[in-house]
């Protein structure tokens, strides 16, 4: 058994957590450059918390420029064991509706312009991400959000485009008709896979705001709706965050879905031909397996 530890990776709206005791926001440098901003910690009945908000304080990033993976190295370095995701998303479907959360398990990646990996030349990695999110933390998520009264869907799939500027209506189209999209989003990757590589379970919470441009009643996506709309799963979030100690509880089991354990078999870089420099950046990433 380990201790748990819970990071939050709050998205848009949503730039702190309620009730922390012992909260104090912490600098965490890493060898991946400064993640979004300070990480909150402290704990929440009796489990320990982490809180890093993706985007920053003011909203200072772009999904573009996030700094995806000096912000998981970071929570690896706090000891975080479980993130848990919360981002704002449009709806491909008419029951996914804005207010609702859906919690996904599947992911079409459209991004482009980011470094999607830890690994490269002189520490060639390859995990999996067949089933990219934990189904253990993501039934505490769903768990949490009914407890909380809040209408949530169980899988769906989360188109991530590069933004920020959202679908066209073609676009939109092609992603809920031909391609069977649930949801759509800007920032899930490459995170989830960073979450992979760093063995940590990851859970993703979608927080519906507008149905995209493909709705017939609805239009082109309303910039004040969807503020509005965010303000309100804002507060839901807090909400569900609130109720995920309980559910998880301070001690922890190994995942069983082998999600910390994810690079037992991925690095085909022999010993003797690692570049020391990246396997040093690696140190918390994947010092489990590298030594």
């Amino acid at each position: 058994m380990t201790q748990t530890r819970i990071g939050i990776i709050g998205g848009s709206g949503v730039y702190d957590i309620d009730g922390l005791r012992n909260a104090e926001w912490t600098e965490v440098a890493g060898p991946w450059g400064k993640p979004s901003d300070a990480i909150l910690t402290g704990q929440l009945d009796g489990v320990a918390m982490a809180f890093l908000p993706r985007h920053g304080r003011g909203h200072v990033h772009s999904p573009s420029t996030v700094p995806y993976r000096a912000n998981i190295d970071a929570l690896k370095r706090l000891g975080v064991t479980d993130v848990v995701s919360v981002s704002a998303c449009g709806s491909f479907r008419e029951d996914l509706a804005p207010g609702d959360f859906v919690v996904v398990d599947q992911f079409i990646d459209r991004t482009f312009a980011r470094e999607k990996s830890f690994f490269g030349t002189g520490c060639v990695g390859h995990v999996s991400v067949a089933h990219p999110t934990c189904p253990r933390l993501s039934a505490a998520c769903a768990a949490a959000a009914r407890d909380a009264g809040i209408t949530v869907h169980e899988g769906g799939t989360y188109l991530a485009m590069e933004g920020p500027q959202f679908s066209t209506l073609a676009e939109s189209r092609m992603y809920r008709d031909s391609w069977g999209c649930d949801v759509i989003g800007m920032t899930n990757m490459p995170e989830t896979k960073l979450a992979r590589e760093a063995e940590l379970c990851y859970a993703s919470v979608a927080m519906i705001t507008d149905y995209d441009s493909w709705h017939p009643d609805h239009g082109a996506v309303d910039i004040a709706q969807i503020i509005a709309t965010l303000m309100g799963n804002a507060e839901k979030a807090r909400d569900l965050v609130s109720r995920l100690p309980a559910l998880l509880g301070a001690d922890r089991a190994p995942c069983p879905h082998g999600c910390d354990r994810a690079l037992d078999h991925a690095i085909l870089t022999a010993p003797e031909a690692r570049d020391p420099a990246l396997v040093t950046k690696l140190d918390a990433v994947a010092g489990r397996v590298l030594g």
